[in-house]
């Protein structure tokens, strides 16, 4: 499983101009599922994102975690983090999990993050034409691959 994370003031996604899911203060989250992602992605992902210590203590430092700050989620599926660009100028796509395989390990991504927060998770359709809007929060952007955890 591949991520984007994002600490963000707000984010919040639309599909049809009606607003699906929106957060204020936390972190939006996207994420590519390819056919080789087990349970074990899963969870060792959403342990690793819940606990990162991104967010600002008293004195400015990055310090503290999403549970720390009771912070919001917001997850996108996104199939292109996944996209091959090495021969010509066309992605190709062809890690990217089919739905069969990549729905359940999304839901079961949205219900690990769940159990750590003990908070609602927000999120997109998958396979959904979104958009999607942010604050992004400093910036603070970080990509987490489960692929490179050795």
């Amino acid at each position: 499983m591949r991520t984007i994370i994002q600490r963000v003031k707000s984010a919040s996604v639309s599909i049809d101009n009606s607003i699906k899911s929106k957060i204020d203060i936390g972190l939006l989250i996207l994420v590519g599922i390819e056919h080789e992602d087990t349970a074990e992605d899963v969870e060792w992902l959403a342990k690793k994102i819940v606990n990162l210590r991104i967010f600002s203590d008293e004195d400015k430092q990055m310090n503290l975690s999403l549970l720390d700050i009771q912070g919001e989620i917001l997850v996108i599926s996104q199939f292109t983090l996944h996209a091959k660009t090495k021969k010509g100028n066309r992605p190709s796509y062809i890690k990217a999990a089919p739905p069969s395989i990549a729905i359940p390990l999304y839901n079961s991504f949205l219900t690990a993050l769940n159990n750590y927060t003990r908070q609602p998770i927000g999120s997109g359709e998958f396979g959904a034409d979104m958009q999607v809007e942010l604050i992004n929060d400093g910036p603070v952007t970080i990509s987490i691959d489960s692929k490179a955890r050795e």
